[in-house]
């Protein structure tokens, strides 16, 4: 709990800081191009909100493998039921055509899957206390790991243009290409058990053979000889699944393997071992739900043996320590296994709906239409919604274009209140804290993402100006959601001052607001051959509901403000 107020006390004095350097560089801006001490006096600060329409859009399939480096795995429950996540994930060498000496004996075989986290205390002793990010539970699961059969391919065979292959979460490569189970479980690997899991901190394996979760690091030591002198050397890993697997598989796999053509470039190894497949079941029906940076340098397998040394080949009691690993650098595949027990209405575009149902995953979006969807037409009899208000606050000449401005726009805010009795019966904790507003016509952010200010080391603080946190009661980490409020103003003034087209907005649950834009949004198995889905939607779990614009409850209705300058003569 200290952590998270920890935290909310650092997100809470950047908003405020970040709110004061919004609201001075409005300020300045206003002074310096509209007003001055002489005229000031004759501008008034206004306020008005507008009705927009908001529907639901379900998604089919979702494309995951999208380029992240990132990996889900494991179960997650919430008022929309469980959601089950397991990948499969090449394995690329740390070298090829490998020398590894005159093996003696293979000690172990270590495979290590870190969490992402952040060092948030060292003690006296050195001692370090980790914070975890993107772990969502703490129960224990059961975790079977299977050679997988199945060739991920890099193109696509039916395309004409030699584009990427795309692969999907319901375990397909197109509506018409299944992968099989059969296929992905060709061989299971043993997991060692350990031996002394109230002692042995090193795996992550308790009695029952069932994976920890736990935001503790591994201390590693490890004793070298030299001579009568002893020294022990200590390794400090970051939290995560650490594993010892049976030797033997990876002896004949890739040891005795050694000279040989599948090892001597990658194709060629790609082809001979065509991944790992990483599944997981629960345990008293509980589990947990993780994001696995499987592109990290120390996401690996490592192997671990003895071997002679080059000075004395013909002693077999002179060997020195050896080691090589393999990485998890090539293509990684999500399947997502839904039992959902409410179903996600396709909404009404033309009226809105009631209420947005928002998943991450294979979940939903939702769309939302500003000033009823309406853009600049051709009659010039009657003005439609948006003609209507762009003619409140320019003036435009014959074809629509804008001339001068009549209303300078100081802010614009989308504001969606959370259904808290839809929600009342999940934990406030498993409420989003961050959701995406984006273009959905080319896919892209808003120009307003583009000018707030990243965090990529924090990204839970990153682009808080545009992107609002979800608000809560008492302002408490633990708190019911309320509502989420996204700053636009860019985006509206580009509708006036540039003419830019009234394109449709998508609203998606978002786990990591940076990763839009730097990462293309992922394909929808759908009829809607152009539906995509950000990434960051498909990588968390999360989901909430919120009131549209036709909701019962008329104080939480959807609504667009503008707060905008006028001269009051």
């Amino acid at each position: 709990m200290k952590k998270n107020k920890f935290a909310l006390n650092i997100f809470t004095v950047t908003l405020i800081i970040s709110s004061f350097i919004a609201c001075d560089s409005d300020f300045n801006n206003l002074d310096s191009d509209v007003l001055n001490s002489d005229v000031a006096t004759n501008f008034d600060i206004l306020n008005d909100t507008y009705d927009i329409i908001t529907y639901n859009n379900p998604l089919g399939p979702v494309q995951t493998n999208n380029g992240t480096g990132l990996s889900t795995l494991g179960i997650y429950d919430d008022v929309y039921g469980r959601v089950k996540s397991d990948f499969v994930a090449q394995l690329t060498l740390s070298n090829y055509d490998p020398d590894f000496g005159d093996i003696v004996e293979v000690d172990s075989v270590v495979l290590n899957l870190p969490f992402f986290s952040a060092i948030s205390d060292i003690d006296e002793e050195g001692n370090l206390s980790y914070i975890t990010d993107s772990v969502f539970g703490n129960s224990p699961m059961k975790l079977r790991i299977f050679e997988s059969n199945y060739f991920i391919r890099d193109f696509d065979p039916n395309s004409e243009f030699g584009d990427s292959q795309a692969y999907f979460s319901n375990k397909s490569a197109s509506t018409s290409e299944m992968i099989s189970d059969a296929s992905l479980e060709a061989q299971e690997l043993t997991i060692l058990p350990n031996p002394n899991p109230s002692v042995d901190k090193h795996i992550t394996l308790d009695a029952d053979g069932n994976i920890t979760i736990s935001d503790n690091g591994f201390i590693l030591t490890q004793t070298e000889t030299e001579g009568e002198n002893q020294n022990t050397v200590v390794t400090r890993q970051i939290p995560g699944i650490r594993l010892k697997l049976d030797p033997t598989f990876w002896q004949n796999k890739i040891l005795d393997q050694e000279g040989s053509a599948v090892l001597s470039n990658e194709n060629s190894f790609l082809e001979y071992f065509r991944g790992l497949y990483f599944k997981v079941e629960p345990v008293e029906d509980q589990g947990s739900y993780l994001i696995l940076s499987t592109s990290a340098t120390s996401a690996s397998i490592t192997i671990y043996y003895k071997r002679l040394t080059d000075s004395a080949l013909d002693d077999a009691d002179t060997t020195e320590p050896a080691s090589f690993a393999m990485r998890f650098a090539g293509d990684r595949i999500n399947f997502f296994e839904n039992n959902f027990n409410l179903n996600i209405p396709s909404g009404d575009p033309a009226t809105g709906d009631s209420r947005l149902y928002l998943k991450g995953g294979e979940g939903a979006i939702a769309k939302l239409k500003l000033f009823n969807g309406n853009d600049t037409d051709d009659d010039d009899d009657t003005m439609n919604a948006f003609e209507s208000w762009k003619n409140d606050f320019v003036e435009t000449d014959a074809n629509g274009n804008f001339v001068k401005i009549k209303r300078l726009v100081n802010e614009a805010n989308l504001v969606f209140y959370v259904d808290d009795d839809f929600l009342s019966q999940q934990d406030p904790e498993k409420e989003p804290n961050r959701l995406y507003v984006y273009n959905i016509d080319n896919k892209r952010p808003l120009e307003d993402y583009f000018v707030d200010a990243a965090n990529n080391s924090l990204p839970s603080l990153s682009r808080v100006n545009h992107l609002g946190a979800l608000q809560r009661v008492d302002d408490e980490a633990t708190g019911d959601g309320i509502k989420y409020k996204f700053r636009i103003t860019e985006h509206i003034n580009n509708l006036l001052l540039r003419d830019s087209t009234n394109i449709e907005l998508g609203l998606a649950v978002s786990l990591n607001v940076n990763l839009e834009g730097q990462i293309a949004q992922a394909q929808v198995q759908s009829n809607d051959d152009s539906l995509r889905s950000p990434v960051s939607s498909i990588l968390t779990p999360r989901g909430t509901v919120l009131h549209g614009n036709n909701t019962e409850d008329e104080t939480k209705k959807v609504y667009l403000e503008i707060y905008y300058t006028e001269p009051n003569d």
